[in-house]
């Protein structure tokens, strides 16, 4: 196995050079935690980052959501090629009353952008936002596209969940991690708050770069609703303990790798609770080609990105986390510090080096 000392090594010259300011890596080796790593600050009094620090981690929070909707198939409320029309009636609406909740899960609805009339609505109302996605058109036939659903995601799954079960998706979600003891959070509870990492622009003009242009339909994947990527809104309590489930996952390091690490195990925690022809769904790819938010080749699973050698799912701002599953290693990097990747690359360039060194 190779000496992954290295890694905090690493991590630590990212906030030296200032190219970081607060963040957490997780490598998990064959099922165990190698890698523990915290280094900068959670916010701007100065306090440490610790092991057991939250950090809002944008899309890596949809496996979770698309987990927590798995949940209820597996428990006979909805069927992956039932129509979601059948539990939600009013979601049949101008043309998607053949949208199977398999393809909702694998970003084919055609709902990648929240409708205008999303603008006018607070980011944190939930009801509204889940109408909101019933009353509107797809951008193409369901079935015949594919674009991330940046926002929309989990609004669109919370409300098949309500429907079917009568219960919200962070609820259930909730429940899940309670019963596996996962530190992971779509809404974060009370106790948890003083944990949680304030979120900061680690360059000028990131977020204005991020909305584009908003009268334009890719400009406006993250701008409707407004604020998501405003610090006032994703730094506040409000936020924190809402909920906004396609992007608002609150998560240490280390359980966000931990949960990668056992994610394609059959007799592990996910394909438990899911069975193994759903769990086998769960984790194999649905479709590929090109996304038409974010430009490039992809192929999706129910809920991550999947290629020939990894599993994983990344979010604006630089927090990722991916399974190798050639080599069996799970990686989280967490990080409050909103920019690109580049962070993370750095982490997974020296895991490269250093298996390669091993090898």
């Amino acid at each position: 196995m190779p000496d992954f000392s290295t890694i905090a090594t690493v991590l630590d010259g990212l906030v030296e050079s200032g190219a970081e300011i607060g963040a957490a890596v997780s490598v998990w080796q064959d099922g165990e935690e190698v890698v523990s790593a915290t280094a900068g600050t959670r916010d701007t009094a100065g306090d440490p980052w610790h092991v057991e620090t939250l950090v809002m981690t944008y899309s890596t929070a949809k496996p979770l959501a698309a987990l927590a909707t798995l949940t209820a198939v597996a428990d006979g409320a909805i069927g992956l090629d039932q129509t979601i029309a059948e539990v939600w009636p009013a979601y049949a609406s101008n043309g998607k009353g053949g949208t199977t909740l398999r393809q909702a899960l694998s970003h084919q609805a055609g709902l990648y952008v929240f409708p205008e009339a999303a603008a006018s609505i607070d980011a944190l109302d939930t009801g509204g936002l889940i109408d909101v996605l019933a009353d509107a058109t797809p951008l193409h036939p369901p079935g015949e596209g594919i674009g991330e659903h940046a926002l929309t995601y989990g609004h669109l799954l919370d409300g098949v969940i309500r429907h079917a079960t009568g219960e919200t998706l962070v609820d259930r979600f909730g429940g899940l991690a309670r019963d596996n003891g996962w530190d992971l959070h779509l809404t974060v509870a009370e106790k948890d708050l003083p944990r949680v990492a304030d979120l900061a622009y680690l360059e000028p003009g990131w977020r204005e770069a991020h909305l584009g242009d908003p009268t334009n339909v890719l400009g406006a994947v993250l701008g409707r609703p407004t604020g998501v990527l405003d610090l006032d809104l994703v730094n506040s309590r409000a936020w924190r303990t809402g909920s906004f489930p396609a992007i608002g996952l609150h998560a240490t390091a280390s359980a966000l790798a931990g949960f990668y690490a056992h994610v394609l195990d059959a007799d592990g925690p996910v394909a438990r609770r899911l069975g193994p022809d759903l769990h086998r769904e769960y984790v194999t790819t649905q479709v590929a080609g090109p996304d038409l938010v974010l430009g490039f080749d992809i192929g999706w699973t129910l809920g991550f990105q999947r290629d020939e050698i990894e599993i994983g799912m990344g979010g604006v701002g630089g927090s990722s986390a991916w399974l190798n599953f050639d080599r069996g290693q799970a990686v989280a990097y967490v990080t409050r510090g909103l920019k690109d990747h580049d962070r993370a690359d750095v982490v997974s360039d020296e895991l490269d080096r250093l298996w390669e060194q091993d090898s």
